[in-house]
Formats: C-alpha cells, structure tokens, sequence
C-alpha cells in the first residue's frame, strides 16, 4: 500500500511540474509586464506621445512573443508526453 502512495505521489509531481513552470514563467512576463508599463507611463492621458507609444508596443510585442512560446514549449511537452 505504501508503494502504491509512493507511485501516485510521484506521478502527482510528475504532472503538476510543468503547470508549476508555467505558472512561474507567466508570472515573470507579466511583472515584466508590469514595470515596462511603470517605467513607461507616468501620467495617465487621454493621448500617448510617440515615444510612449512605441515603447509600450514593443512592451506589448514581447509580451504576446513571450506568452506564445511559454503556450508552443507547454503543448509541445504535452504531445511529446502522450497526451498525459
């Protein structure tokens, strides 16, 4: 019995490691997120000059880069894996 506990606890940390990866990366891009935007826009307007613009869509660029290949490596573990 105590084997078979053994078994699921590994298993168990076998499938919750990527998801715990993932999780870490996504938190990281979105601090990232976070300070480009800070260091970005002091004040609010209705209107970005073009500099903040271009900053932030640069931001934004890597943001969405980033999040794409944290989804393409995840899917790719997973079909590598079976399915699993």
């Amino acid at each position: 019995m105590a084997e078979r506990m053994e078994a699921d606890v590994s298993e168990l940390q076998r499938l919750v490691a990527p998801k715990e990866q993932q999780a870490r990366l996504t938190t990281h891009v979105h601090n990232f997120m976070e300070v480009c935007w800070e260091k970005r826009v002091d004040k609010p307007g209705s209107k970005l000059d073009s500099r903040t613009e271009t900053c932030l869509t640069n931001c934004i660029n890597c943001f969405i880069d980033t999040t794409l290949s944290i989804t393409t490596n995840c899917l790719a573990q997973i079909v590598q894996k079976g399915g699993h």
